[in-house]
């Protein structure tokens, strides 16, 4: 019998100990050790997806080992704590506020946690047939698209992580709040999660049109470009600066990003900082004057006039909108 990419969830679990859940699509499951505390919710809205919403804690340092049985993909948003993986012996970490994507075929696992520190993740878990499908579609019209076997290149594991985008936390959070009050429907989390899908995959793997022409190495540099332009989103440096700060000349640097990213450095800049401003205005911790200057705007009017360009309604009206 063929064993489905599922089955690398079951593994995970079984190892974590918890307990046996019932055979549904949405499934509670909770632990029978005393040395943890908390629960997991798995859902399988179609058969090839797996959303999985951890919130638990350890009372003592703890490993869990598992082997993977298929390969596949999984997306992780990391809400709360820090915790260590080991495969193929190599360590890599995951914190809070960072989205990790992972490939992998079968490989073995070790993931560490801490003492009395809490996890709070939402995982999303995909065959490798729906990978290569998404990345299909996303580059439709852009020529040959990335697929799983050229991301490994002949390697059982990619990692790749990068913090969560303003925008993306706020549908995690919706998504959890939802699943909370229980008012999601089977569809609206298929939806939702292919959301989060289709721009994850956007955001790790950019269509370049060109990108022979660029080598690892300044591939890496502009990467280093984009971080240092949504950590500095208050005081951004010029393009001048930019190209000092990454070692590459400023015609590379505005060829090479507009060709990774679809737009210009501050292009980029800007949509960065209206969607954190989305954030932020939904969060409702923060008046549209406090919002503006939060995300580099020091003229109100002008942030009102580019936040409707992108959204539709200017700020004040998004609250109203969204209050209600």
């Amino acid at each position: 019998m063929s064993v489905d990419f599922h089955h690398n969830f079951t593994q995970f679990f079984h190892a974590l100990g918890i307990l046996e859940p019932q055979k549904k699509s949405a499934q509670y499951m909770s632990f029978q050790s005393t040395l943890k505390e908390g629960a997991i919710h798995r859902f399988m809205p179609r058969t090839d997806l797996e959303v999985v919403v951890s919130d638990y804690s350890f009372h003592q340092e703890h490993q869990v080992n598992v082997s993977t049985a298929k390969p596949m993909v999984e997306i992780s948003y990391c809400l709360q704590g820090t915790r260590g993986v080991q495969i193929s012996n190599r360590d890599y970490e995951v914190t809070a506020g960072t989205c990790t994507m992972q490939l992998m075929e079968q490989v073995e696992a070790n993931f560490i946690y801490n003492k009395d520190e809490s996890y709070q993740m939402v995982g999303i878990g995909i065959p490798v047939t729906t990978f290569n499908h998404y990345m299909e579609n996303i580059n439709r019209n852009e020529g040959t698209p990335i697929r799983f076997s050229e991301v490994l290149r002949g390697n059982p594991f990619r990692f790749f992580q990068e913090n969560i985008n303003p925008l993306d936390m706020l549908i995690v959070k919706q998504l959890l709040e939802a699943l909370v009050a229980n008012r999601l429907t089977n569809l609206e989390l298929e939806c939702t999660v292919l959301q989060l899908l289709t721009r994850t995959c956007q955001t790790f793997f950019p269509h370049s049109t060109n990108p022979m022409e660029f080598s690892r190495d300044d591939r890496a540099k502009l990467f280093q470009a984009r971080m240092i332009m949504a950590e500095n989103m208050l005081n951004p440096p010029s393009l001048m600066e930019l190209s000092r700060l990454v070692g590459l000349n400023d015609y590379k640097l505005k060829k090479g990003f507009k060709e990774m990213y679809g737009t210009t450095v501050f292009g980029y800049l800007r949509e960065q900082r209206l969607e954190k401003a989305c954030y932020l205005l939904q969060s409702g911790t923060m008046n549209v004057m406090e919002v503006a200057n939060a995300v580099g705007y020091s003229n109100p009017s002008h942030f009102a006039a580019v936040f409707k360009e992108k959204y539709g309604l200017n700020p004040r009206d998004f609250i109203r909108y969204r209050s209600q």
